[in-house]
């Protein structure tokens, strides 16, 4: 694809970096064929190849309507066509470097930047752990339709006694630590067993995801300089590797090096840091863990996040575990299609957000599973609000504390 750049974006980091992205697509439309948005709304501006159509004329013109805006924010970024694309255009960084130049050119309306501004500074803010627990106390007496995004308390029992064996940095994250202690709880235990032992460092915080999905992409790199920071000392002290339990935010801290490659400070740690960080599933063995077969026999149906399977490229490991475990996996059907959630996308758009999860929720229950297993904190809240069957990280399963007990 052809593009002639307007001339704010002549020379521009911006206008250079999408046109060199946007220069791979040969308009095939393979990508509409795995689009969610695309399946579920019919139309063609809201599906990649034309959002990608959208964002040209944005870099030619140098203009943005409020209609190019509606339905670039309508993208769930699961990336499902950069899966599908033969071409490897990379729409997802087009997206993400895009959507600061749509927030620009075409400021939204009042009620838009208060609900952008509230999700910001109250998911990573000191007050939304006040706030759930607030919630979850008065659960019982609240409306079906908000009780249900608000998850039940679960106890996560104590952390593992430190032991002798590799150290590994664990991310706690922003919003899972209040939503579900139990998860890194969990894996703490799990990984325990495998002698590995999982250090939490206090001052690591989100790890920049949010902002980056809501076109903030500064302060996404502030976030990611300060967890560089106060993870250094532990990388230098000889750290085995940097473990995400969430792979929404396993995505992110890979890219790292990418997106603060410019950053003559930060380049290089921030390389280093996404070459150490793994997803939970790529550090927990399937022979080690499978001895005790704590899954014998038990029906799971997996979803794997589209941060797992599109954005990290990983496929099948988090099955090879669970089978390895005993577990019996259900057929599933659309597993590359999005449930839904999507980070702060089931708040802004929660009529598509709605539909998508009752669709996702159909695929994964046809089978009859007794718990349904996955990989992101996200997609478990989200999934677990309408479905009628147990949702669980999947190493909640291979954790001897919880188990399917809790």
């Amino acid at each position: 694809m052809y593009v002639q750049l307007a001339p704010n974006f002549a020379h521009s980091e911006y206008g250079e970096e999408a046109k060199d992205i946007l220069g791979k697509c040969v308009h095939c439309g393979f990508c509409t064929a795995t689009c969610p948005t695309y399946q579920l709304l019919g139309d063609e501006l809201d599906g990649p190849r034309g959002r990608i159509y959208l964002i040209k004329e944005l870099l030619e013109s140098g203009r943005c309507t409020a209609t190019t805006r509606t339905h670039l924010d309508r993208c769930l970024t699961c990336r499902s066509c950069e899966t599908t694309c033969p071409s490897g255009v990379n729409y997802g960084r087009l997206l993400e470097i895009s959507r600061p130049q749509v927030n620009k050119l075409s400021p939204r309306p009042l009620s838009q930047r208060l609900m952008r501004w509230s999700l910001r500074n109250v998911m990573l803010g000191p007050w939304f752990s006040p706030l759930l627990r607030m919630g979850q106390w008065f659960r019982g007496v609240m409306p079906v339709a908000l009780a249900r995004h608000i998850p039940k308390v679960r106890p996560a029992g104590d952390r593992p006694v430190p032991v002798r064996g590799k150290k590994i940095i664990m991310l706690e994250g922003c919003v899972q630590p209040a939503l579900s202690p139990v998860i890194n709880a969990a894996a703490s235990r799990v990984l325990a067993m495998l002698s590995y032992q999982a250090v939490h460092v206090k001052k690591a915080g989100c790890c920049g995801a949010v902002d980056l999905h809501l076109g903030e992409e500064e302060k996404a790199r502030k976030a990611m300089r300060r967890n560089i920071d106060v993870w250094w000392p532990e990388i230098e002290a000889g750290a085995h590797a940097i473990v995400m339990t969430a792979s929404g935010c396993g995505v992110t801290v890979k890219d790292y090096g990418d997106l603060l490659k410019d950053d003559p400070r930060y380049a290089d740690k921030a390389r280093r840091v996404s070459e150490l960080t793994m997803d939970l599933c790529e550090i927990v063995s399937p022979d080690e863990i499978a001895t005790r077969q704590p899954l014998k026999d038990v029906r799971v149906a997996f979803h794997s996040p589209c941060t797992l399977q599109h954005g990290q490229k990983i496929v099948g490991k988090v099955e090879t575990i669970l089978q390895a475990c005993g577990a019996t996996l259900v057929a599933t059907k659309d597993k590359h299609l999005c449930c839904g959630a999507a980070g702060t996308y089931s708040v802004l758009q929660p009529e598509i957000s709605s539909e998508l999860l009752k669709r996702k929720l159909n695929a994964l229950t046809g089978a009859a599973p007794e718990v349904i297993a996955t990989a992101n904190i996200g997609c478990l809240i989200h999934i677990d609000s309408e479905s009628k069957v147990p949702v669980r990280h999947w190493i909640e399963l291979l954790d001897p504390v919880t188990g399917l007990k809790n």
